[in-house]
């Protein structure tokens, strides 16, 4: 199989809108902010305008009150305004007041309150009074509704403030917290998420952060025994399958012995390469530096390893890596290409950039999406030998320079994806700048190849 380093693999985003917490807060806080004001503005107009007219009212009955005591003495109102049987008086006004009853009524006169106002006395007719709704009561409510619209609108522009500091600031701890899980996905074990978000204020964030790292330190202590293990296990077998490949050339010669000393062969290169993974999973190998023209270098190791492939160098730089573990990389390249490809192989050069290229059936759908995996052997189009190390090797020692080593199938043009593919390209990039002593180094931006 093609065996593929753990790489980390950046998917692909469904399309779709996607929005940060801090506008989804803001936008409830204003929502709620919005509604909230406009329930109290709506109480507020409510209120007033039912205090002004019973104001009115108030007024309009003291004023028939008054007409009536004038009208019982001097046998006239006396009160400007004051009617008599007034013709227009409302039906339920006039049937109060010959019930005898003082009553005062609201009507609606195109939109505007009118007051009206009756008193029975004692000959039987009706005192009445109609009056509008003052105009200064009028501006009032006016300036009134102004003020609460401007209040309102200040109480969301308020409230989607506080919702952006809010959400802004827990937006921060969410990504700091994302960004130090990254870090540790990556292999950096001495981060922290808890510590990468910091702060004073102690909240679920906090809680999600120290689950991370309890989960990251059990996952990272399971790892680890896993790694010792299969280290011990592949150590413990060198000497005897050694032994047994010395034993091996001592028989006589034969098809037998041809047999027993290729699998005895087999056996020793996978112990090597096992003993190998582990420790390039240990994080612990270091890159010695050397200068070195790339595209000589790579042409040299090509011709010694496989006179048949075609090495072409577009354009010639001189690098600073190691040597020994970038011809790790190209051999376990050719090798993969040789055992699960086609002919021709080829191999160019430009700057940086080492493509090497075959023109078998492609990488399996599931080594592309996922990235390298050992002791998996892919689809049937490209199986049958190996134990999926070869490429999980050549990554690790990528990583240990550096380098980002990416994959990718050969199609036509505008083909569709059911089409077989044309080929296989593995793609080495090595880094503007080499490896510290620490094994640190700067990152590469993602490329499209």
């Amino acid at each position: 199989m093609r065996g593929l380093i753990r790489r980390p693999v950046r998917r692909m985003e469904q399309a779709g809108l996607r929005t940060g917490l801090r506008w989804k807060l803001s936008a409830a806080i204003a929502l709620v902010a919005g509604l909230v004001a406009i329930a109290l503005s709506l109480v507020v107009h409510n209120a007033a305008r039912v205090s002004m007219l019973d104001n009115a009212r108030d007024l309009a009955d003291q004023r028939v009150q008054i007409a009536q005591r004038n009208y019982e003495l001097s046998g006239r109102p006396n009160f400007p305004a004051i009617k008599i049987d007034d013709p227009d008086l409302p039906d339920p006004l006039r049937a109060k007041a010959l019930d005898g009853r003082r009553a005062s009524f609201v009507s609606d006169h195109h939109g505007v309150p009118d007051i009206w106002a009756a008193v029975p006395v004692k000959d039987g007719h009706v005192l009445s009074l109609h009056s509008h709704f003052p105009d200064r009561s009028t501006d009032v409510m006016k300036d009134l509704d102004q003020a609460l619209v401007i209040g309102s609108i200040a109480v969301v522009l308020g409230g989607s403030a506080l919702g952006v500091l809010i959400g802004g600031q827990l937006s921060r701890r969410l990504r700091k917290a994302a960004a130090a899980a990254n870090q540790v996905a990556k292999g950096e074990t001495d981060v922290r998420v808890r510590e990468a978000i910091g702060g004073v204020v102690r909240d679920e964030t906090d809680d999600l952060a120290r689950a991370v790292d309890a989960m990251a330190d059990a996952l990272r202590q399971r790892l680890d025994a896993e790694r010792r293990v299969t280290a011990d296990i592949a150590h413990e077998l060198r000497t005897p399958v050694t032994g047994l490949l010395t034993a091996a050339e001592l028989l006589p010669p034969g098809r037998p012995t041809e047999l027993v000393l290729d699998r005895a062969q087999a056996m020793r290169t996978l112990v090597e390469d096992v003993l190998e993974v582990a420790r390039l999973d240990g994080a612990s190998e270091r890159a010695e530096l050397q200068d070195i023209v790339l595209g000589e270098f790579v042409a040299r190791r090509v011709a010694a390893k496989d006179p048949a492939v075609a090495v072409r160098v577009v354009h010639e730089s001189m690098v600073t890596t190691d040597p020994r573990r970038l011809e790790r990389v190209l051999f376990n390249l050719l090798a993969n290409a040789a055992r699960h490809g086609r002919p021709p192989i080829e191999v160019t050069v430009e700057g940086r950039v080492i493509r090497v290229r075959d023109h078998g059936p492609g990488f399996p759908e599931e080594l592309l999406a996922d990235g390298p995996s050992r002791f998996r052997t892919g689809s049937a189009d490209r199986a049958g030998q190996g134990h999926g190390l070869g490429l999980t090797i050549a990554a690790g020692q990528a990583r240990v320079l550096g380098a980002r080593l990416t994959f990718r199938n050969v199609r036509p043009a505008g083909a569709p994806a059911h089409i077989p593919a044309e080929g296989a390209v593995a793609v080495l990039w090595l880094p503007e700048h080499a490896p510290t002593s620490t094994g640190s180094y700067p990152l590469l931006p993602e490329q499209t190849v």
